[in-house]
């Protein structure tokens, strides 16, 4: 528990000098802490720490360990040091026969990339009495390897979610490479902000377009420096 303390002291620190030198606010930056490769041990141990967004890349593991989480959670009456509710978030790829299962358990989806998910969403919601928070996943390093919608279609993409009545589109989502080169990286991260200054600009989104979901353990502090306002961050918490 102490490493998993330490690293995270250091992820807030770097978060900290990151806003200090470009004149952003700490407190606006949500951490989701990426749980897929911790045990169940560092995740308590990061939720005793106050961390209450969680994020899952896979819908099996999401609902295996929110589940392990909410019975500790039941179980321990009177702690303090624990919270009433986890913020799961669902960072990873969907696939349209798996929304049922994640939205009874996502505050908010990232990975919202087709239409075709994003109807699935707005067809399935209501039977659960919902409307969830999505992101649009959007393709700015144009590997093929990548989901993500195509940066020259992400407009239209973000006009037709606007029109399903079920979900709120809240903002944007990308990943950068895994490289080296931190011009790479910036670039990708550049292009997720310009068009969602863009997509804001030209009212083509509501106001609850305000996320920026963007930067991961290699590469945060570029993503903080280029408007990132959630970092995805697991590995530099857990590995080591």
């Amino acid at each position: 528990m102490t490493k998993i303390s330490d690293r995270i002291k250091r992820v807030k620190d770097s978060i900290s000098s990151a806003c200090a030198r470009i004149g952003r606010d700490p407190g606006e930056i949500k951490l989701v802490v990426v749980t897929k490769s911790a045990t169940i041990e560092g995740i308590k141990g990061v939720i005793r720490l106050g961390f209450t967004d969680l994020g899952e890349n896979r819908v099996q593991q999401l609902k295996k360990v929110s589940a392990q989480v909410a019975e500790l959670l039941e179980g321990a009456d009177g702690d303090e040091n624990l919270p009433k509710k986890i913020n799961w978030h669902m960072i990873g790829h969907l696939q349209r026969n798996k929304v049922r299962q994640v939205l009874p358990i996502a505050s908010l989806i990232h990975s919202v990339d087709t239409l075709r998910l994003a109807e699935e969403i707005n067809a399935s919601a209501p039977k659960l009495n919902m409307c969830p928070k999505v992101l649009l996943q959007v393709n700015t390093s144009n590997e093929p390897q990548k989901y993500g919608v195509p940066v020259g279609a992400a407009t239209h993409l973000a006009e037709q979610i606007e029109t399903l009545p079920n979900l709120k589109l809240v903002g944007l989502m990308t990943m950068a490479p895994l490289t080296r080169n931190k011009d790479v990286v910036r670039a990708c991260f550049v292009r997720a902000r310009e068009l969602f200054i863009e997509m804001r600009g030209e009212k083509i989104v509501s106001s609850q377009f305000t996320e920026l979901s963007m930067g991961m353990s290699s590469d945060y502090e570029i993503a903080l420096e280029e408007g990132a306002t959630i970092l995805r961050i697991g590995s530099a918490i857990f590995a080591g």
